[in-house]
């Protein structure tokens, strides 16, 4: 690789140590491999040790030290783009000068709204990671249907972010009718724009059949998957361009900014926060405002705020729903804890592996930026606040709040021991806040509209709604809001529309590969951080398994296990060799070679794992395991005592395979 690029690239960065990672990506993307030589060049110009950087070349599976083939990465509805590609082609939908108050802000906010016809039709179509790579020819399709019909200047084309119903996805609405078309293919499109464009029909065969009363429904709000949710979050999400901050604005977005800046001191935003209860949404449920206040007061004037967008649990996808489809509502939010806090300087760690979610992100950074709601003097307030973007490149562990703050400062991505914890001293060793991208969201809904209000929505204990990604043997799989109280049952057989093919509800798992299991039994079980924590199923970061009768609770905490072998950083010895332990056991019981006292020592290990692990996890690595043998310890006695499995599953056990 040409070394007058490499400077570029390092320029880029400024020099920063910190960039390592970044700089180690941009390379890989470009030359598809990382020659040693390359590295070296890296290592001078960064001023940081060849080890360390041969370290993180190596640990990172997105990285590569031989040549690979040549593929790309940035990808959006219109063709191959790069963030910075994306930002020049949206810079920017201008009406007037950088906005130096709260009042220039209403004033732009009605000055775009006056510009906007309600009666003009717009077509909105899903480009959520779930549908993005199936949409493309969709909006291309309407482009050229437009052009013949010579309409371009009389329809508006919107590529808004994820609808949640992934299941019935593509979604195509049309408003101001709110006439709603799912599963929609590009062949579709000629008869829309025909039929329901110029002829103002509605094509039946494209709305959403309701399959229990045969009921043909037109509006989007109508289906049951939405009326039955409290969409709060997402509520937006349809209607908005992401790309667009004009779409934010024209919803109401920066109000609760610019209420923090002129209305409120720092100290009544956190006290606002700590009323409303708003709890950590990215697994442990913490109170956020005790962690913002423990930031906030903590020794030194430099201090951090981080979104956590890592979302690396399997089977979670709310986050990324959220930050694709309305980038601005999350940033909003990171600014005013960042107020709250007294920080300067915050970061967004994410996926690296999603091409719309980081042009969306960089785009809203760029936009607020020229407006003046983000950088120097924001709105004229005389506070300043900035935000780098870090990548998370392919460890699970790099979502463990410690070791996401190493990879921010450049190295590799290990939890280390919270002795101090990380509010008090995390990146380079500062005070640190880090919540996760539902959590952020979650306050600019406070700061407008109230903490009183946001109590009154929820349990005693968990206030506010909840993301869940909605997945496994259910018949709707999506992204589903609800207020926290909302029975598991309504989740599963309301929205998610019970089991498939007639098969029965086995159990349902929350949290991934280090979550917890809840037999059929307990789907009446409210959604509740504490009540759930109590029966060994904690919520996590969201993601709901739904399991039918045919699954092998012994085979599927396997694959939670292997998974966790895979991802373990093998820093500490507990982890490293506990976790496979605990999956040679359970391989050897799914085998055939189970024997008698096999539970006790898995009961054992997961004991030693769970306390002496350096970091959630490990300490959390066998939860599943546990609330297998809570619930299920007659299925897993049957593969030892009995070489039987119940589910049919395990091939090498009495009746095969089903």
């Amino acid at each position: 690789m040409d070394k007058d690029r490499i400077d570029q690239i390092i320029d880029k960065y400024e020099g920063k140590a910190s960039s390592l990672i970044q700089v180690l990506m941009d390379i890989q993307e470009e030359n598809h491999w990382l020659p040693r030589e390359v590295l070296k060049k890296v290592s001078e110009k960064l001023g940081v040790s060849f080890r360390q950087v041969l370290r993180i070349a190596t640990m990172y599976k997105t990285f590569s030290l031989v040549p690979q083939e040549s593929h790309e990465t940035h990808l959006c509805a219109h063709g191959k783009m790069s963030p910075t590609d994306a930002i020049k082609k949206y810079k920017i939908e201008k009406l007037v000068e950088r906005i130096n108050s709260a009042s220039d802000l209403e004033e732009l906010r009605e000055g775009i709204l006056s510009k906007r016809d309600s009666q003009k039709p717009c077509i909105a179509i899903c480009n959520g990671n779930g549908c993005s790579h199936r949409n493309h020819g969709i909006i291309k399709a309407f482009e050229e249907e437009l052009r013949k019909h010579s309409l371009e200047a009389k329809v508006e084309i919107r590529a808004t972010g994820c609808h949640g119903f992934c299941e019935k996805g593509p979604f195509v609405v049309i408003y101001p009718e709110e006439i709603c078309y799912v599963e929609v293919t590009p062949e579709d499109v000629p008869e829309i724009m025909s039929q329901t464009l110029v002829e103002k029909k509605v094509i039946e065969r494209l709305v959403y059949t309701d399959p229990n009363t045969g009921e043909k429904i037109v509006r989007q709000s109508e289906i049951p998957y939405y009326k039955d949710q409290t969409l709060f979050l997402l509520g937006n999400n349809p209607k908005i361009n992401p790309k667009s901050i004009h779409d934010y604005l024209a919803f109401g977005g920066y109000s609760a900014l610019a209420k923090a800046l002129f209305e409120m001191t720092p100290e009544q935003v956190l006290e606002e926060i700590k009323k409303a209860n708003l709890r950590g949404r990215g697994g442990g449920g913490f109170p956020a405002g005790s962690k913002w206040e423990t930031t906030r007061n903590a020794p030194g004037e430099v201090k951090y705020v981080i979104v956590n967008g890592h979302e690396g649990e399997p089977g979670a996808f709310m986050d990324r729903a959220l930050l694709t489809g309305n980038p601005h509502s999350v940033l909003e939010g990171l600014i005013i804890g960042a107020y709250a806090i007294g920080s300067q300087q915050g970061f967004i760690y994410t996926r690296h592996d999603t091409p719309e979610l980081l042009e969306n992100i960089h785009l809203a950074l760029s936009q607020a930026e020229e407006y003046g709601l983000l950088g120097k003097n924001i709105l004229g307030s005389g506070f300043d606040f900035n935000v780098e973007v870090h990548l998370d490149i392919g460890i699970f562990v790099s979502g463990e709040s410690s070791a996401l703050m190493r990879s921010i400062e450049g190295k590799a991505p290990e939890p280390k021991p919270k002795y101090v914890r990380t509010s008090v001293s995390g990146i380079w060793d500062k005070p640190s806040n880090l919540n996760n991208v539902e959590t952020w969201a979650n306050v600019p809904l406070i700061i407008n509209k109230g903490s009183e209000w946001y109590r009154s929505i929820g349990t005693e204990g968990s206030k506010g709604t909840k993301l869940l990604s909605l997945f496994g043997n259910v018949c709707n799989t999506g992204v589903v809001e609800v207020p926290f109280g909302t029975p598991l049952k309504e989740i599963v057989f309301g929205l998610g529309g019970g089991i498939p093919n007639g098969k029965k509800l086995k159990a349902i798992h929350f949290g991934g590969a280090m979550g917890g299991s809840l037999p059929a039994r307990l789907i009446d079980s409210p959604l509740d951080f504490d009540g759930l924590a109590k029966l060994q199923a904690q919520i996590g970061a969201g993601a709901l398994m739904v399991l039918d009768e045919d699954t092998c609770m012994v085979e599927l905490n396997k694959s939670f296990l292997q998974f966790l072998t895979e991802e373990s950083c093998g820093k500490c010895v507990p982890c490293r060799e506990g976790v496979r332990q605990m999956l040679n056991i359970l391989t050897d019981i799914t085998e055939g070679r189970g024997k008698e006292g096999d539970i006790e020592l898995l009961e054992e290990i997961a004991e030693v794992v769970g306390e002496a692990a350096l970091c959630s996890l490990g300490r959390t690595s066998a939860d599943p395991l546990l609330s297998m043998l809570k619930y299920f310890r007659d299925e897993l006695e049957a593969h030892i005592k009995e070489k039987r499995c119940p589910a049919l599953s395990c091939k090498h056990l009495k009746g095969g395979v089903r």
